[in-house]
């Protein structure tokens, strides 16, 4: 069926930024493209007004047509598509420095393997593509050298795009009757994107859960410092919570108040960095109760204690191991979420 040049205007226009013209027009690397990019950034997504015609006329052309009409050689150097495939080889490699950073070979392997990605997608958008194989091979030849520099995604994907842009060729034209169901594209795209923003989405939730558990941290310590004031502690407290309590009374409160208090416990569920190694040092499973903490702090106490053991590092040891129970303490603390 032929393509519809108002149909993809309208498409450009309610859902540009998230590819849906090129999804109609059957250009499923530009789509990705444009779901993980928003539109090129934006200005790839403006740019396309006047690109939208040539873009329906090479969906409407047949087999045959298409082969007489595509060159034979290397396409032409594109200086737009050379700033895109750089621009989004950073925006891979900084997404993956965001939210894989913690994985071992991050910066050999990883790393290049992402801003490589990147770079090898907008190699292939419309009729042209590039060599993977040399694309990541650039990478991972570049990435060792600016091995743990936050700025490394520039140089590597600088050198790739270079090598990208020397390997430029002509996609082989479809076979006639080659048009893919919706369905199974629609599946490799979701994939696709899945890959993407998975790492992302975790990290963006691991922070939040680290930063409401610094706030919470926070709030608490500055209550206690007013315990001999209670009446005072209490006018504090009501302040703070005001904007809470403003929020309960426009939902209704009650069933949104315990179940709000739900969702902080299961977010500050996860232990952070500092209560892990408190963890190791008192030698406790992340299930530790509150008794079996305390249980293990005085028997370690007890051993490490200066006036007991006259080892040179038993002072030392023993003011780790307190320090590691009043870390678990405050974590254990029953009115934290109150």
């Amino acid at each position: 069926m032929a393509k519809s040049v108002m149909v993809a205007y309208a498409l450009w226009a309610v859902g540009g930024p998230l590819g849906l013209h090129h999804l109609y027009l059957g250009r499923d690397s530009h789509a990705l493209l444009w779901m993980l990019t928003l539109g090129g950034f934006g200005f790839g997504w403006a740019r396309e007004f006047i690109r939208i015609p040539a873009y329906v006329g090479e969906a409407n052309q047949d087999g045959e047509t298409e082969r007489k009409t595509r060159p034979t050689g290397p396409p032409p150097v594109s200086p737009i598509r050379f700033v895109g495939q750089v621009c989004v080889g950073i925006y891979f490699g900084t997404v993956a420095l965001i939210g894989l950073n913690s994985l071992s070979f991050f910066y050999l392997i990883v790393l290049p393997l992402s801003v490589g990605a990147g770079v090898h997608l907008v190699s292939s958008i419309g009729q042209q593509t590039s060599d993977l194989q040399k694309t990541f091979t650039t990478c991972l030849i570049t990435s060792p050298i600016f091995y743990g520099s936050t700025l490394s995604p520039l140089p590597i994907s600088l050198a790739a795009s270079i090598t990208a842009a020397q390997n430029r060729r002509v996609k082989p034209p479809r076979p006639p009757g080659s048009t893919q169901k919706l369905g199974p594209r629609l599946y490799r795209l979701g994939l696709a994107w899945l890959a993407f923003s998975a790492p992302l989405a975790y990290c963006i939730f691991h922070n939040t859960t680290a930063t409401l558990y610094y706030l919470s941290d926070c709030v608490a310590a500055l209550l206690d410092m007013f315990w001999f004031l209670p009446w005072l502690r209490n006018v504090l407290e009501y302040i703070l919570l005001m904007p809470y309590r403003l929020l309960c009374v426009i939902t209704g409160g009650g069933a949104y108040e315990e179940a709000w208090k739900k969702v902080l416990e299961i977010l500050l569920k996860e232990y952070t960095e500092k209560e892990k190694e408190a963890l190791q040092v008192l030698s406790l499973e992340a299930e530790a109760s509150l008794e079996e903490i305390t249980h293990s702090y005085r028997e370690l106490a007890k051993t490490w204690h200066p006036d007991h053991n006259p080892s040179k590092d038993a002072e030392a040891t023993f003011l780790k191991i307190k320090e590691a129970y009043e870390v678990l303490l405050r974590r254990h603390r029953p009115h934290r979420f109150k």
